[in-house]
């Protein structure tokens, strides 16, 4: 299939790129660097999608941003611009849409959250009007090279001691790596079958702890001394991850990692023909040619 990535340059789109690629698709990449490039601050409206669907067969939306801001509001890029492609896509007769989301933002109250959920519901009505073919995937913990949250837990994972917020504490994740995230979606999207909500998320669940310790044993570290961080300090250290624009800590991460992050982990092996990696073998897939 002729197919259009946006937010192909991202963390998540790239590996999406690739494993689209290897599955004998045409990656059409469409993003703010792309060559025509677009804008999603601007793409609130269907006509501004309809010239990108010409000759298109399916659409996979992999834009998302942590940080609200002037330059980059998520109202736009995750709630009107995606609902605006959605939409396009109907018109145009592209049946095929998967939509990248994410696990646990369901009843979440943050800004992430709230502008997530807005894309979400509308493919799932367009799906639910039998207009599109629409399915709305929600991974857990994406973790990979290039991910902004993925070189924070590795950097926490060289500290010998460590003070963690009572959420890192006590909250589940269930890990997946980027590429195999991208090479289940590889194997969705011709699947007229899968339709609706998906979650997907990796084989093993942990404390988000538990999987800064395992990465620190995965390099033959010995285990760092870790003490709850007071809930002033966790709260203080947030705000101030608020004022550094390129941070991932902040007050929306601390909000989402308050709530466990977990799915079936049957479902992406089953995709993917084969075991997915568990948390005690993720950093080994930093360095995999996938």
């Amino acid at each position: 299939m002729r197919v259009l990535l946006t937010g192909a340059s991202g963390f998540i789109g790239a590996a999406v790129s690739k494993a689209l690629t290897r599955a004998g698709h045409q990656v059409v990449a469409l993003g703010r660097r792309s060559a025509p490039a677009l804008d999603f601050t601007l793409a609130t409206h269907p006509d501004a999608w309809r010239p990108q669907l010409a000759g298109i067969d399916a659409v996979v939306n992999a834009v998302g941003i942590l940080r609200d801001s002037a330059r980059t509001p998520m109202d736009s890029i995750h709630a009107s611009a995606p609902a605006a492609l959605f939409e396009a896509c109907a018109q145009a007769g592209v049946r095929r849409v998967i939509h990248i989301s994410a696990l646990g933002i369901e009843r979440n109250p943050t800004r992430y959250a709230q502008t997530k959920r807005a894309a979400d519901e509308a493919l799932l009505a367009l799906t639910q009007a039998a207009r599109l073919d629409g399915l709305v995937l929600r991974p857990s913990v994406v973790f990979g090279k290039d991910g902004a949250s993925s070189q924070l837990f590795l950097a926490l994972s060289r500290l010998p001691f460590l003070m963690l917020p009572r959420p890192v504490l006590r909250a589940r994740v269930q890990p997946l790596a980027v590429a195999e995230l991208a090479e289940a979606i590889a194997a969705l999207l011709p699947r007229q079958d899968s339709l609706g909500l998906m979650e997907l998320a990796g084989p093993e669940a942990l404390t988000l702890a538990d999987f800064i310790a395992s990465l620190r044993a995965q390099r033959g570290n010995s285990p760092a001394r870790t003490w709850p961080l007071p809930h002033w300090a966790t709260h203080a250290s947030a705000w101030l991850g608020d004022q550094v624009p390129i941070s991932p800590w902040c007050s929306e991460t601390l909000a989402l990692l308050a709530t466990d992050n977990v799915a079936a982990p049957a479902r992406l092996s089953q995709l993917l023909g084969r075991a997915a990696t568990p948390p005690s073998r993720l950093l080994a897939t930093l360095d995999a040619s996938w």
